[in-house]
Order: C-alpha cells, then structure tokens, then sequence
C-alpha cells in the first residue's frame, strides 16, 4: 500500500521530546517524529486533525499562513531534535578539514558542507561553527544523528587529539526567521545585531533574556534569522522570551509543512531526498561546496574525475491543480520516463507548485520540454537555474 503524504502513526511516539513539547500541544502544536523527535509538524488553533490525502487537504490554509507570517513578519520553531556535536581538541581543524570537502570556516564563521564516500558520493551534510580555532560546532540531520557521529569518529586518525562530544539531548534549538526578527531580538538582548557587527553566516555567544545561548545567524527558510542554541534547560525560558518580545510584532509559531514549502522556493536541498549516496554533489548542481584547492579530503579523487554523468539535478514549477510533486513521480519527455521527482510543494508565498528530480544532464536545460506525472495527469514543467524567491540572497543578508 502507498502511504499518505505525511501520514503519522501513533506507536512509539514522546520517545525523545523538548521542554517545549507540552506548551506547544497545548497552543495546538500536530508533531511529526524523526529519529525518535518530536518536532512541530503545523499547528492548529481550531484543533482540527488533518485529513490525509494526495490532494491540497484540510491543513493547506493553516500552513499558508505560517509561511506568511515567516516571510513578511516573524516565525519561531522548536528544532531541538536537529543532531549537534561538539568537536575539540588541538587537531580538530586538521581533522574536519580533511573529512569535509568545503573549506573549515574562520573563527566566527559557519559554512556549509559535505561528508562524501571514497567514490565521492554524498554521506552527510552538515553546518560547521567555529567556536575559537580548537572548539567547532557541527549541526546535522536528526534523522542522521548516529550516522553522522559515525562519520566524524571514523574521519579521527589514531593519534589526534580530538575529542567529539555528542550534545544533541543537552542543548536546544529555536529558529527566530523573518523580517522582523532583529526587532525581537533586540528587545532581549544588548548584544549589537546588525550587519557590521553580526553578519551572515556567523556566530557568537551573546545573553538573550538573561540566558547564555550560541546564535547563529543562519537558516532553512531563507529569511533574515537566527538559530538559537541554549543549554536544553534554557528553552522554556527562552521561547516565553521571545513570543512576549514578539508578540506585537506578530509572532507566530510555525512547523515544518511551512519549512518544507519555504525551503523549496529558496531550492534548498534536502538531505536523504536531493542529497544521497547515491548521487555527488555536482549532480546535485552543488559543486560551489567542493574547495579542490584546499588540499586532500575524503572523496576528492573520485569527484575530480567524475565522468560518463547519468544524473543532473533539476528545479521546477509546474500548475499541478489541488495536488503538488511529493517525490517518486516519474518524469518524461514526450512517452519515454526520463528521471524521478525527489521533492516537492507548494510555494505559498510565490503562488507556485515546486519540485525537484534527477533527469539526465542533457535535458536539464531551461527551455526542456519535460512533463511530471501528478495523480495520473502529465504536468508540464518550468526548468529554473535560479530560486524562484530571493535569487539574490537579499533577504538573509537584510
């Protein structure tokens, strides 16, 4: 049988939750599970349950409105269950730089980047802050949380001093996304906030309400933000904080319905979907995180020599109706079935299904005439090289 777009089942559930997890059900938090996590799914004032289906349901308005409020005010979102280590030690540069292919970041900085295999598929994608040269920081999937402790202590060679301390069940994650949310911030804390001082894609301990937490002025959704990281203790305290400071400003929870929807149209990809080991990351259309100047890494030989391609990734809108790509969606050109959608949703800000696949890359030029099969209907579909929101990245730097 084929399950329903984010269909949940009720065994086995609460198994790892967030301070957070009662408050939020009681403001009509729905939670999805990943890893053991419950993690806030969309939230229903009314307290109407979803009606699974392969058709825009019950929920789509809801959702609209949380992406809204996320692009033209401010959201905030519990993501405790993201997966969190802190590596250290007088090696722990030498080590990550030869287990990642981006470059490590400067002190200060956070950059985004890859674990591939030895044939230089995609294992792992993770974020790297550097604390102060000896001390990082480095977030991955929840879903990956093992796996990608797994990585990190295969990349240590005998020998190194580094120690990698798995921190996912102590420290918490709020994500403050918006325009507006620099104001929040600033009534809470006397840490300065603006460009000069607290850029795009840096980090810094600062007090927030009188908690400590690491900021990171990063995000999934493509707006002006922060990712918040205090002690797990520190979460209730904090969220309070930062709906009370919000509150006239429009603050509203959202989940990861939105997150999904939003993400899509900054085509953001997404680990265990876009991003596999079965694919690289210039099929990806990811080649900008691969620094082949830097010296050796894990996977360096291999991508250089990538050859006899059979995969490109490809971005797209489509006019699907009342029913969006949700991945698994044969794609042709004319009769023949040319590749297979990964992701997809609909884009509630910019009024646009989107989606994602993998065609050959001859086809994956704008221009291509390439169709998707929606519930039985062939769809035809835009080929964009570019997000189809904020292509230019003004936003996060805002």
């Amino acid at each position: 049988a084929t399950p329903f777009p984010g269909e949940e089942l009720p065994e086995a559930r609460r198994c790892r939750t967030s301070p957070l997890y009662d408050k939020l059900r009681s403001q009509g938090c729905v939670h999805t599970e990943a890893f053991g996590w419950e993690r806030p799914k969309w939230f229903s004032p009314d307290r109407r349950e979803e009606h699974y289906g392969f058709r825009h349901n019950n929920v789509f308005e809801l959702v609209r409105e949380e992406c809204l409020a996320v692009r033209e005010r401010v959201g905030v979102l519990d993501l405790s269950g993201f997966a969190k280590y802190d590596v250290t030690g007088p090696d722990a540069r030498a080590m990550l730089d030869r287990l990642c292919a981006n470059r490590v970041p400067r002190r200060g900085r956070i950059a985004l980047t890859h674990v591939l295999s030895e044939r230089g598929r995609v294992g792992a994608e993770m974020t790297i802050t550097n604390l102060n040269d000896d001390a990082f920081y480095v977030l991955s999937a929840a879903g990956a949380e093992l796996r990608d402790l797994d990585h990190l202590e295969q990349g240590r060679r005998p020998g190194e001093d580094v120690r990698i301390d798995n921190v996912t069940d102590r420290r918490g994650v709020l994500v403050l996304a918006g325009p507006r949310s620099r104001d929040v911030l600033a009534r809470l804390t006397d840490a300065p906030l603006d460009n000069s001082a607290f850029r795009w894609l840096t980090a810094k301990e600062i007090d927030i309400a009188r908690l400590p937490v690491r900021a990171l002025r990063v995000n999934y959704v493509g707006e002006l933000g922060w990712e918040l990281h205090p002690a797990m203790e520190h979460m209730e305290a904090l969220y309070d904080a930062l709906k009370e400071a919000g509150a006239e400003l429009g603050i509203r929870d959202f989940g990861l319905y939105a997150v999904n929807s939003l993400r899509l149209e900054k085509a953001y990809r997404s680990w265990g979907a876009e991003l596999t080991n079965e694919v690289t990351l210039i099929d990806a259309a990811m080649d900008r995180f691969i620094k082949f100047d830097k010296g050796d890494f894990t996977g360096r030989e291999a991508t250089l020599g990538q050859r006899d391609r059979t995969l490109q990734l490809i971005y797209f809108s489509l006019d699907a109706g009342d029913a969006d790509v949700a991945g698994g969606e044969p794609i042709f050109e004319g009769d023949e079935c040319v590749g297979v959608t990964t992701t997809g949703a609909y884009g509630h800000f910019v009024g646009q299904s989107l989606g994602f696949g993998y065609v050959p890359p001859s086809l994956a030029e704008p221009g291509t005439a390439l169709t998707v099969d929606v519930l039985g209907q062939r769809r035809r579909v835009t080929l964009h090289q570019d997000p189809v929101y904020d292509p230019a990245n003004l936003r996060l730097r805002a």
